[in-house]
């Protein structure tokens, strides 16, 4: 009897599977959409290793930081499958992970406990914007140049920081100019040898370049000796490291304290993490036929499920969470539903045991990946109307002032300022929304009497 229950049971799985995921509706199946899954999370698994190692410069625990990230990556992710249906992943978002790490806590000062209470303010507030559908309203306020500047900007300031913890670029601590690292210093040339596999895995358009070319590099480090080789089977997996240095340790007081700073920063988080995850979501959505009309099926719980991962986040510990274009590649395998997503959460919640290695991930490690998210990341560059001046100063500014001052806040505080300025020059005062008139506003007053 029990065992004809069993049969029972087995059976009925995969037929609930396709009735919740809507499977067949979708032209997809279970098989496929494992596969996919499989495939997404290979293409991501760098962050598991690169966030610690980020985060971990700016005075967080790195074992702790590595358990939040893979848990917050695995819930958000696993909300996005079950609760909108779309095989999208989510994890700590590479822009917004360097904005947390060298220009809020190492540039501004503001210690983490606090950087992360601002994470969690600017994902209760996307929060609210998507429920009160006001998303429209500031989607259509920001002009096309800047989005695309922003994502090129961040995309050159992750770059910098990843030759700089490649040592192939040195700044100097007295002049701040920065020169070449030296070529004779081992580690360096390790990095580099992981650039060149990587962007070579890139050219040869290999799924999951990145990760693949921060295995590599770790193998050729330890055959070198330049990293440590793991000896016996407790050096790659054991136990979960403890989440309680990080878990729940979000320090809201710089709203009262520090109100100008604090909101700076938040008003940061959501402006970048905005349109990161609409833009990852309508190409994502599009790829996998979810775009109808111009509008994606079921595009308002998509975002709520990425709101609620940023909030999750950085209770957990970790910085803003968001959805990840590496989805892509999942869906270029057949993925079409959140049954992708799913297995997604389950691989990152299996990496957990994974930790022992981030002794192995070194530096030299995580600076190619982080070099190859920058060069993507500038690919926006073509987008930009360079031809036309009220366009392209602004871009300009947003582009390059991110990695000369350090700082994404800057980039966009300096392209939205610019950008109506230069548009009422050209007599096109009506391309101004008034939303990018408050903002510029906005900073400003920040920058004649609120900053420091």
């Amino acid at each position: 009897m029990k065992r004809q229950e069993a049969l029972t049971t087995a059976s009925t799985f995969p037929s609930l599977l396709e009735r919740f995921f809507q499977l067949s509706e979708r032209g997809t199946n279970i098989r496929r959409e494992l596969l996919a899954g499989l495939t997404t999370f290979l293409s991501m698994a760098y962050v598991l290793f690169v966030v610690p190692q980020v985060l971990g410069e700016a005075g967080m625990p790195k074992e702790s930081v590595f358990v939040a990230t893979a848990l917050a990556a695995a819930v958000g992710t696993l909300i996005m499958g079950l609760y909108a249906n779309y095989p999208v992943a989510q994890a700590p978002g590479m822009g917004l992970l360097a904005f947390f790490a060298y220009s809020v806590v190492l540039g501004m000062g503001i210690p983490w406990p606090k950087a992360l209470g601002a994470v969690f303010v600017s994902g209760f507030i996307f929060f609210l914007l998507v429920l009160f559908h006001v998303r429209e309203a500031i989607i259509t306020a920001i002009p096309e140049s800047l989005k695309y500047a922003t994502s090129a900007g961040i995309g050159l300031f992750i770059a910098l920081i990843g030759l700089k913890s490649a040592g192939l670029i040195v700044i100097d601590s007295e002049a701040g100019i920065p020169r070449l690292g030296s070529l004779h210093d081992p580690n360096v040339l390790l990095a580099l040898f992981g650039l060149v596999v990587t962007v070579i895995l890139l050219a040869r358009r290999v799924r999951a370049a990145v990760f693949y070319g921060m295995v590599i590099t770790a193998i050729t480090g330890m055959i070198l000796g330049l990293i440590p080789t793991p000896h016996r089977l407790g050096e790659v997996i054991g136990t979960i490291p403890s989440l309680q240095p990080t878990l729940g340790k979000l320090d809201f007081s710089g709203l009262w304290l520090h109100p100008s700073a604090f909101l700076f920063v938040v008003f940061t988080i959501l402006f970048v993490d905005f349109f990161d995850a609409t833009g990852t979501l309508l190409a994502v959505g599009n790829q996998a036929g979810l775009l109808r009309e111009g509008r994606l099926v079921g595009g308002g719980r998509a975002l709520i499920s990425d709101a609620v991962a940023i909030m999750i986040g950085a209770w957990l510990g970790t910085s803003s969470t968001t959805s990840y274009i590496e989805s892509s590649t999942g869906v270029a395998a057949g993925g079409r539903t959140g049954l992708t997503a799913v297995t997604v959460a389950l691989l990152f919640l299996l990496g957990l045991f994974f930790a022992p290695l981030l002794h192995i991930v070194t530096p030299a490690v995580t600076a190619p990946a982080l070099i190859t998210v920058g060069i993507l990341m500038a690919r926006n560059l073509l987008r930009i109307r360079w031809d036309e001046v009220d366009e392209a100063v602004p871009a300009f500014l947003t582009v390059v002032l991110m990695p000369l001052t350090y700082s994404i806040a800057n980039g966009i505080a300096f392209g939205v300022m610019a950008y109506p300025l230069l548009k009422v020059v050209r007599g096109k005062r009506r391309e101004i929304h008034p939303v990018l008139w408050g903002l510029a506003g906005i900073f400003v007053l920040y920058f004649l009497f609120l900053s420091r």
